[in-house]
C-alpha cells in the first residue's frame, strides 16, 4: 500500500553522497554524513531530511565518542522515522562499511504515525539503490546492543564495530 508520499530531493542527494566513497580532501570527508534521520514534512506529503539530526564524520572523536550511541541518542522515543547509518565494522577477514537503511517504529508512537510511515517506506527505499542492509527496530531494546547491528551485517563474523569490540 503507497502513501502517496514522495522523496524531498535533498534526501537522494544525502544518500548519494554517503554512498559514493570518491577520494576527496580531509576538509570533504569531515563534512560527510556518518549518520543521518529523514521524518516526514509538516504537512505529511514529503520525506524530508531531519533539521539538526546528523552525525559528521568530523564529529567523531572530536565532539561524538561513540557514533552508535549517539546516533541512537538521536531517535525520537515516541514517533518513528527513516534514518542511514554508515557503520565501520571490523570482520575477522577485513575491515568494512556498509550503509544500513533503518526504520525506526518505536512501540509507543502514535498508531497514524506507524501507518503512514510504513507506508511511505517503498518510496524512500526504491531512491536507496544498493542498500545491503535494512533493519526495523521497534524499540530501545533493540538497538542500544550494537551486537544486533553486527548481526545484521555479517552475523557472527563481526569482531568489531565503530572501533569497539563486541
Amino acid at each position: 500500500m503507497a502513501s502517496g508520499v514522495t522523496v524531498n530531493d535533498e534526501v537522494i542527494r544525502v544518500f548519494n553522497d554517503m554512498k559514493v566513497r570518491k577520494s576527496s580532501s580531509q576538509d570533504e570527508v569531515k563534512k560527510r554524513k556518518k549518520a543521518v534521520l529523514f521524518c516526514l514534512s509538516e504537512d505529511r506529503k514529503k520525506i524530508i531530511v531531519e533539521e539538526g539530526k546528523q552525525i559528521l564524520v568530523g564529529d567523531i572523536g572530536d565532539s561524538v565518542e561513540d557514533p552508535y550511541a549517539c546516533f541512537v541518542q538521536l531517535l525520537p522515543p515516541n514517533d518513528c522515522r527513516y534514518g542511514l547509518y554508515d557503520a565501520t565494522y571490523e570482520t575477522k577477514e577485513s575491515k568494512k562499511e556498509d550503509l544500513v537503511f533503518i526504520f525506526w517504529a518505536p512501540e509507543n508512537a502514535p498508531l497514524k504515525s506507524k501507518m503512514i510511515y510504513a507506508s511511505s517506506k517503498d518510496a524512500i527505499k526504491k531512491k536507496f539503490t544498493g542498500i545491503k542492509h535494512e533493519w526495523q527496530v521497534n524499540g530501545l531494546d533493540d538497538i542500544q546492543d550494537r551486537a544486533t547491528l553486527a548481526e545484521k551485517l555479517g552475523g557472527n563474523v563481526v569482531v568489531s564495530l565503530e572501533g569497539k569490540p563486541l
